[in-house]
């Protein structure tokens, strides 16, 4: 497993590459170019002076996190072969640099959805929160306080132009159920998947955040069973999952053990983070050790193990600790990151050397039940 660290680019995020180096075992930087919209070309120059930026730390720049699809992709409009072309030509530019992963969604309108960004908890810290009941309010009330959140910062799925253009955007989906959603999503990797496979890059869908409809739009990328009805229309190794233990993890009926064992061989990309939820469909986001929310990471890591993962891994959100929610990006605040790959990384050494000192011991089984 190889753990890496979401950063968003100089200027556009609070913490240094310099900073990241100090976290033992982050190798990776998981990338983008955070200022390009949906549909728009990625120049090779751009591409090329971010990923030599991020190779002079020494850190890999194997994973890119977003290449956002574009809505007209999503809807099934006539034009998206258009920027259908326009994505398969950035996938082979970043292949041309490296990059092995591409985490993307296609999730409509919205992308992960919160309706407070510093919730308090117990310990004095703050985190991502989710009222369900809140939800059945007027949609425009929570992205206008998802943006301000952010600050100075942009906030992923989340930016300002999309907020302008709610009601058109809207209107544009809805017609488009979940079977014509997924039929979409299968057009489009069909087109990609072909690139992919020639260039070595491989696709890793990230699931719906929370896993279930929100505002009447359709979600298609919730549980295991659709998740096996994705990979399975479009069977090729370059097409695969981005495992979300807290997205998934939102749902009480997702069983996330089960979903690393059937799609081990697929799953590209994986987010560890933990979330509490609570039995009225709230849910927060809390610190990565085992029973402080509903999510047993070690026993995710523990299965991950057992079958000779040996792809990407970030510990995504974190609480906002020691005051820090005034400066970073909302869920990216440095410590509580730090701490979750720290952990996440103790648990998979003490496994590894389980597994190198052999039956002389007994059996280790880490975060077992």
């Amino acid at each position: 497993m190889k753990m890496t660290w979401r950063w968003y680019g100089e200027g556009n995020d609070n913490i240094t590459l310099d900073q990241i180096r100090q976290i033992p075992g982050v190798s990776g930087i998981v990338w983008s170019l955070h200022r390009k919209t949906a549909g728009e070309v990625w120049e090779e120059h751009e591409i090329l002076a971010e990923a030599n930026r991020i190779k002079s730390k020494g850190f890999s720049a194997a994973v890119v996190e977003s290449v956002n699809v574009h809505d007209d992709i999503k809807i099934g409009l006539p034009s998206r072969d258009r920027y259908i072309d326009i994505y398969a030509d950035t996938i082979r530019k970043l292949a041309g640099v490296g990059v092995e992963v591409i985490c993307y969604n296609f999730m409509p309108v919205f992308d992960w959805t919160r309706t407070d960004l510093y919730y308090p908890l117990p310990d004095g810290s703050n985190a991502l929160f989710y009222e369900k009941a809140s939800i059945a309010a007027d949609p425009r009330e929570m992205a206008e306080m998802i943006i301000r959140g952010g600050g100075t910062f942009t906030v992923p799925g989340w930016e300002p132009d999309r907020l302008s253009r709610l009601d058109e955007l809207f209107a544009a989906y809805a017609d488009v159920t979940e079977e014509r959603l997924f039929d979409n999503l299968v057009y489009f990797l069909n087109r990609v998947i072909p690139v992919c496979e020639e260039c070595g890059v491989k696709m890793a869908i990230h699931p719906d955040d929370p896993a279930w409809p929100i505002f009447g739009l359709p979600r298609i990328v919730r549980n295991q069973d659709g998740i096996r009805r994705l990979l399975q229309a479009v069977n090729s190794p370059y097409h695969g999952l981005t495992f979300c233990s807290g997205s998934l993890g939102t749902h009480p009926g997702n069983d996330l053990p089960a979903i690393v064992r059937e799609f081990s061989d697929r799953i590209h990309f994986v987010h560890l983070r933990n979330v509490k939820v609570f039995q009225n469909g709230d849910f927060v986001e809390v610190a990565h050790k085992r029973g402080e929310g509903s999510v047993n990471l070690p026993e995710l890591v523990r299965i991950l193990h057992e079958n000779g993962y040996e792809g990407y891994a970030r510990p995504d959100h974190g609480r906002h600790l020691w005051g820090e929610e005034a400066v970073c990006r909302p869920g990216y605040g440095l410590y509580d990151r730090a701490f979750g790959a720290m952990y996440l990384l103790g648990v998979w050494d003490g496994l590894e050397e389980a597994r190198l000192a052999g039956p002389r011991g007994g059996e280790v089984r880490v975060g077992a039940e």
